[in-house]
């Protein structure tokens, strides 16, 4: 037999809901945006909503190539299938790279994040411990992985939703703070922006890489119960979620504390707790951002085992499924792998380990070209105008090439920006390495 067995169907449309919420929001959006508010200012709103439309028709896209073929056990094995042998085998293992080293960063960050409450206790032992419990998780049955990053994912949910109830709450009764009464002019009270127009279009990559991750619904396409109903469900509520948890959250924290309040480095969410008086904020924030983190290296060993087991050959090692029709094998490669980061904090500063992760970044943006590219090559072969066509892409393929731009534009603003020239070469050395590595492999 060459085909490989099909994976556990146990994702229900709760777990695939809240898999879909938990991919766009992680901590990028509680830690990151504040850079992103001190550059731009309340035009980060727009920056938001601009790039989230994008965000959408690439998931759009995704979707509609997931219901032509439910088989499939990852979206990379579409740009296999219209793209060729060699543009999947360089996506694919880039992306089970890229995803093994967001892991070891948010790994990294759980420990930093635990000594808030036990600084005395080494960051290792709470690494390894995650590490220990969220690969059981993974490998005892995906229904327990739904459950799992369902529950992470209402955290979130909770935290962003509080913020914005507060807000309004503050809003109606135009509640006094140390600044003032809290109005909706507070947004652009204080100016629009601080930075200069670079600092300003440098920010759409910060926008685009809080929405990294997004696409992690299509790896668990394979193990939805019903992907006819649930992906497309979780798919078009895409661009609500972005409305209310990133640009809801933003625009009230902004009007709750002016937006020129907020900094680079501190997560703008403990100053708005602090300002409206909760003496708690950090503890709160702090248990959020873990649970973020965790949620996020949870996703990462779910999609690092279905990866290695998509790019493993029928009957080779990584190839094969427990009772559970789980791929033990791959998820625990990829765990040995993250758990590297251990010693690899040991061996180098945080600076090299940062920079590695912005490779990873711009790699997932190479990735979501191949994905819209993948997505027109589909669109003129057999498959679509034969197909019954249950979840068509609107606008395309006229979106598809507008989204292709729109992303070759943040690619060119991270080549050009002093701060990520560096990495984004290296990126580009990586791919041209992996090209070579695949003619050994694939001839």
């Amino acid at each position: 037999m060459s085909e490989k067995k099909a994976l556990s169907r146990s994702l229900s449309a709760r777990h695939v809901s809240m898999i879909a919420i938990g991919g766009t929001i992680g901590t990028g959006l509680f830690l990151g945006s504040g850079e992103s508010i001190h550059k731009a200012g309340p035009f980060i709103l727009c920056i938001y909503l601009i790039t989230g439309i994008f965000v959408f028709l690439m998931m759009r896209a995704l979707g509609e190539l997931l219901l032509s073929d439910t088989h499939k056990i990852i979206f990379i094995d579409f740009i296999k299938k219209y793209l060729g042998k060699r543009a999947g085998f360089i996506m694919g293992w880039t992306y089970w790279l890229g995803w093994l080293v967001i892991a070891m960063s948010e790994l990294t960050a759980v420990g930093t994040y635990m000594q808030f409450w036990f600084p005395k206790v080494p960051t290792w032992i709470w690494e390894l411990i995650f590490l220990a419990l969220l690969y059981l998780i993974n490998i005892v049955a995906v229904a327990a992985f739904g459950e799992t990053e369902f529950w992470f994912a209402l955290i979130k949910i909770v935290a962003i939703l509080a913020i914005i109830a507060a807000a309004i709450i503050m809003l109606i009764f135009q509640v006094k703070t140390s600044r003032g009464p809290v109005r909706l002019s507070n947004l652009w009270r204080w100016g629009v922006s601080s930075g200069n127009s670079w600092q300003i279009i440098a920010a759409f990559q910060m926008a685009f890489f809080s929405f990294l991750g997004v696409e992690f619904v299509g790896v668990s396409a394979a193990e939805t119960k019903d992907p006819f109903t649930n992906i497309p469900h979780s798919i078009n509520s895409v661009i609500m979620r972005i409305l209310i948890f990133y640009i809801g959250a933003l625009m009230a924290i902004m009007t709750i504390q002016p937006w020129t309040d907020y900094s680079a480095g501190h997560s703008p969410f403990v100053q708005v707790f602090s300002g409206i008086g909760i003496k708690a904020a950090a503890g709160i924030i702090n248990f959020v951002v873990l649970t973020a983190a965790a949620s996020s290296l949870n996703s990462s060993l779910f999609t690092t085992g279905r990866m290695l087991f998509s790019l493993s050959k029928p009957q080779s090692y990584f190839a094969h499924l427990n009772r559970q029709l789980i791929p033990m094998r791959a998820i625990t490669l990829s765990t040995v792998i993250v758990g590297l980061v251990v010693f690899i904090n040991y061996l180098f500063p945080d600076g090299a380990f940062k920079l590695i992760t912005s490779v990873a970044s711009a790699a997932f943006l190479i990735i979501y070209i191949f994905l819209m590219l993948t997505h027109i090559k589909y669109r003129k072969s057999a498959d679509f105008t034969k197909g019954q066509q249950l979840f068509p892409t609107p606008g395309a393929p006229y979106t598809d090439y507008l989204t292709i731009i729109f992303m070759s534009i943040i690619f060119l603003i991270l080549l050009f920006n002093p701060e990520t020239t560096i990495t984004t070469i290296i990126t580009i050395i990586w791919f041209i390495c992996i090209y070579f590595w695949s003619f050994s492999k694939l001839n």
